[in-house]
């Protein structure tokens, strides 16, 4: 296979790396189920929850035969049974949405510490993905501009947990189920757009791109000539002038 020019690569974009539109709708499709079982069963909480299972499960299929890996359609799975344990116990059909918002939450502050710490997690997701291990951290340029593009990262959740919480308190089930809608993957397709044109903005012209992190080289220890302790000093070694001859002592005659 022939391989992408510098120009390519930098072209490419966040989207086509880290995917993320199967993922977002699937984890979509259980809480609107939900909530046209809640609504059409008379506001019941049993239909909502036996068709957020259901659909929940048919969707864990669906991504084992397509080939996801099975430890993340356990956690989808999960998600949507520990969701409805959390309804079936409080009684309140917004509580649905619970888990959802304390994920969005935490999120938003674990993103922020990643930032503060210089481990900003956009760079640690690429990095993964494109086989970099910890590689793009000595590159100061990729460092900077993984750490401006979570900050958009870092809005998402913020604005879904400003979103969601007026709708929870005001116990809104189907305006949250809208809100989880809409704020899932146009959301995520805007964040990923966004944050990958600060990342180019922040980029120096020249740089080849995500896929190449340019790992700065220590400059070149000077080798130790014939010179070494015969009177060099630092400057006159790094201008190559020869020092100048001092006086000699007779023969004998202590050094004062």
């Amino acid at each position: 296979m022939a391989r992408r020019a510098p120009d390519d690569v930098r072209a490419e974009s966040l989207t086509q790396l880290l995917g993320g539109r199967r993922g977002a709708i699937d984890a979509t499709l259980p809480p609107v189920a939900f909530g046209v079982g809640w609504w059409l069963g008379g506001q019941s909480i049993w239909p909502g929850v036996v068709a957020a299972l259901v659909v929940g499960g048919i969707i864990a299929v669906v991504r084992l035969r397509r080939g996801d890996r099975p430890r993340s359609v356990l956690i989808g799975l999960l998600a949507v049974c520990v969701a409805a344990l959390i309804v079936l116990r409080t009684g309140r059909a917004s509580d649905f949405f619970l888990l959802q918002l304390l994920s969005n939450a935490a999120s938003a502050l674990v993103w922020m510490v990643s930032i503060a710490v210089r481990w900003p997690l956009l760079g640690v997701v690429v990095g993964t993905m494109l086989g970099q291990r910890a590689r793009w951290r000595r590159d100061p340029a990729l460092l900077r501009a993984y750490g401006r593009g979570s900050w958009i990262w870092v809005s998402q959740y913020v604005i879904r947990v400003a979103v969601f919480v007026p709708l929870y308190l005001a116990d809104q089930v189907m305006a949250l189920v809208v809100a989880r809608a809409a704020l899932t993957w146009p959301l995520v397709a805007a964040c990923l757009a966004v944050s990958w044109w600060v990342i180019q903005r922040a980029l120096p012209p020249g740089h080849p791109g995500l896929r190449h992190p340019q790992v700065p080289t220590a400059p070149p220890s000077m080798p130790a000539g014939p010179a070494t302790g015969a009177g060099y000093t630092a400057g006159e070694a790094a201008t190559g002038k020869q020092p100048l001859p001092g006086p000699t002592l007779p023969s004998g005659q202590p050094e004062r």
